[in-house]
C-alpha cells in the first residue's frame, strides 16, 4: 500500500547545448491535468519561436497517470527520455518541458534522446525533492462531553484539525496521515459515541 510519494517543490531550470542546438528546461510541481494544460498552452506562447517544445508528466501517488509528448520530433526521442528522469528519481505531481532551438545541425535520434534526457536532469537536479505523506480526511461527531478524549487523542498524535464546531453536538474535520491510519482510527473506535466518517468516500 502507497502511503507516501516524491515531489518537487518549486519551478526550476535547465539547459543542455549540443551542436547550436539549445534545450532549455523547466520542472514544474502539478496536482492535476487542467493546470497542466494551462501550463503547456503558456510555455508555447512564451517560447513561440522554439522549433519544439516537449514535455512529460506524471500525476497521482500511484504513479499510473502519465503522458509523454515529442512535438514532431522522432518518436521517443524527446518525451520518452524526459519520462526517464522523472521516474528514475521516482517522482510524481511533476512536469518537465524542454524547449529547442535548433542550431542547424541535425543531432541524429540517439543525440537527441540523450540532450532531452540531460536537459530534463538538468531541470530537476535544480529543485528540491521532498517526501508527502498521503493523507485522508475525516469527520467526527460527537458530543461535547466526549471533547476532552478526542482532543487527548489528537494531540497525542500530532493530527491534524481543519475544522471545528463546539456546541451540545462538536464537529471536527481531521486530516490523518495513510500510514498512521489504522493506529488512529483504533483509538477513536474506543469512544463510545463518536461518529468518524470519511466524506470523500461516503
Amino acid at each position: 500500500m502507497v502511503d507516501s510519494y516524491k515531489t518537487i517543490t518549486s519551478l526550476s531550470e535547465g539547459i543542455y547545448k549540443e551542436k547550436g542546438s539549445k534545450f532549455v528546461s523547466f520542472a514544474v510541481p502539478v496536482q492535476d491535468i487542467v493546470e497542466i494544460s494551462t501550463i503547456i498552452k503558456e510555455y508555447k506562447k512564451t517560447y513561440f519561436d522554439a522549433r519544439h517544445v516537449c514535455y512529460a508528466y506524471m500525476l497521482g501517488a500511484e504513479r499510473l497517470d502519465f503522458r509523454t509528448y515529442d512535438d514532431s520530433e522522432p518518436s521517443g526521442t524527446a518525451g520518452r527520455p524526459i519520462l526517464g528522469q522523472i521516474n528514475s528519481r521516482e517522482l510524481t505531481n511533476v512536469l518537465v518541458i524542454v524547449v529547442r532551438y535548433f542550431g542547424g545541425v541535425l543531432l541524429g535520434t540517439s543525440g537527441l534522446a540523450l540532450a532531452y534526457k540531460e536537459a530534463a536532469s538538468d531541470a530537476l537536479a535544480q529543485t528540491e525533492i521532498i517526501e508527502k505523506s498521503i493523507i485522508e480526511i475525516f469527520d467526527l461527531h460527537f458530543d461535547y462531553l466526549l471533547l476532552n478524549d478526542i482532543m487527548k487523542i489528537i494531540k497525542d498524535n500530532n493530527i491534524e484539525v481543519l475544522k471545528q464546531k463546539f456546541d451540545n453536538q462538536c464537529y471536527m474535520q481531521i486530516s490523518i496521515p495513510k500510514k498512521e491510519l489504522q493506529i488512529i482510527l483504533s483509538k477513536f473506535d474506543k469512544i463510545f459515541g463518536l461518529h468518524v466518517k470519511n466524506p470523500i468516500k461516503e
